[in-house]
């Protein structure tokens, strides 16, 4: 493989990312201005769809917490994991539509493009500390904003990881992953306690896998060709499909659940790495939140990168990015837009509104918002700070994203009840081939 990027292209890939799609959408609408403060007893009221079921509880104290301040509901509606896009199209179908959603990609400005109202110079898109998070329809309209920043990568339970005879500096790669990772699960019964948390497949969990994990196969083959993943490309080759196996072999045979009952799913990764049954957890930041009201300290977790068997992974660092986009609907009416505006300002400005939010998003890129505490986030710095490269989130290319990590799931759940090098074959294909696929769908 070739030398791997600097890490300053590799920050500039994160920020430049995006899905596929080729829509066009209409001129920009025009935006009123949010109040620097929201006046109390306004008039409107907010409804915001939130992407993010892991932080309902937090939102649902915000929007109690601004209502008793100012008198304007607010009401937060979670959709269930992976099902955003559905209940998106379902939730604007009716009379009382939200006010406050996600457009988290390109592809998702082609679909609903026509319902954001132009950010541009609002007071909370110039609040941004960086202009990497505004996403733009072909016309130049504002219609996103991003409102966190996030990695993801492998969670580690130190405490459990010195209780088997190891450190965390004894993992800095896939072979001295993989030789931890097989001794533990070897020696579970004794442990107390397995390598790997599940990897279920149903909906609630296959994200982690068709997404997150997917996302070392895209991000290597861009660091060959980065000329060609400057935009979204209509194919890919499928070089680093031998290392995502590397990595999906290891979280399957080195668990307590049969790699043959994945598929069924109904397994809660989250609580078993929380009541130290696995020392490993493929996740993100956000679960900080979660695994500190259960009980984990800090001091005892940490998270390291893909290690998969490619060439100078001893320098990898973390997979960076976010998906996490505001759009506001232009077709609310005035006073529930400009409640919405304020809602939005309040939120990235108010002490401790955004402190709430920030414990749950990990971080939020805005000028006067709550610093972040987030373990996770600390971890992706200082590999950061060390020289170590970035792995932004080219998965955010996937083209037709639902259908075409449909087709992961399936070739994988044949996978894991027969891993044979045929049933291989046909994960490769998904991959590759239901790329373009998916591509010449999405675009025609």
């Amino acid at each position: 493989m070739k030398k791997m990027i600097a890490l300053l292209l590799c920050l500039v890939m994160v920020f430049a990312l995006c899905a596929c799609g080729t829509s066009e959408t209409p001129a920009a609408s025009e935006a009123p201005a949010a109040s620097e403060a929201p006046a109390e007893g306004a008039a409107g009221s907010v409804y915001w769809l939130n992407f993010k079921p892991e932080s309902d509880g937090a939102l649902q104290d915000i929007a109690k917490m601004y209502t008793e301040e100012t008198g304007v509901p607010v009401k937060v509606v979670t959709a269930a994991s992976g099902t955003y896009n559905e209940t998106l199209t379902a939730e604007m179908d009716k009379s009382e539509a939200p006010t406050l959603f996600v457009v988290g990609n390109t592809a998702a400005v082609d679909t609903w493009g026509d319902y954001c109202l132009d950010l541009t110079g609002t007071p909370v898109a110039d609040e941004l500390n960086t202009d990497a998070y505004m996403l733009y329809d072909a016309d130049g309209k504002l219609c996103s904003i991003g409102y966190c920043f996030e990695c993801y990568g492998i969670i580690v339970n130190k405490a459990l990881l010195s209780q088997a005879g190891y450190t965390i500096e004894d993992i800095t790669n896939f072979e001295t992953l993989k030789a931890v990772a097989e001794d533990i699960h070897a020696r579970a019964g004794e442990l107390g306690f397995d390598a790997f948390t599940s990897s279920g497949m149903d909906d609630s969990s296959s994200w982690r896998f068709t997404g997150h994990l997917a996302n070392l196969e895209y991000y290597y083959e861009s660091v060959d060709d980065p000329a060609a993943w400057e935009q979204c490309p209509a194919e890919i080759k499928g070089t680093y499909m031998s290392n995502f196996k590397n990595l999906w072999d290891l979280y399957i045979n080195n668990s307590a659940v049969n790699p043959a009952d994945l598929a069924n799913g109904g397994f809660d990764a989250n609580a078993e790495f929380a009541n130290g049954e696995a020392v490993f957890y493929s996740n993100g930041n956000w679960e900080w939140s979660s695994l500190s009201e259960k009980g984990m300290k800090a001091e005892d977790l940490t998270m390291i990168p893909y290690y998969c068997g490619v060439e100078g992974e001893e320098k990898a660092g973390l997979n960076c990015g976010t998906e996490n986009y505001w759009a506001v609907n232009n077709e609310a009416s005035e006073e529930d837009i400009q409640a919405t505006l304020d809602f939005m300002y309040w939120l990235v400005t108010d002490p401790e509104a955004s402190e709430i939010a920030v414990g749950t998003f990990g971080v939020m890129p805005y000028k006067n918002a709550a610093q972040s505490t987030n373990p996770f986030l600390a971890n992706a710095d200082a590999y950061a700070a060390a020289g170590n490269y970035v792995m932004p989130w080219v998965t955010n290319f996937q083209p037709n994203v639902d259908a075409y990590r449909a087709a992961l799931v399936s070739a994988m759940n044949t996978y894991d009840a027969d891993p044979s090098d045929a049933n291989w074959e046909q994960v490769v294909t998904a991959f590759v081939d239901g790329w373009a696929v998916q591509y010449a769908a999405a675009n025609g």
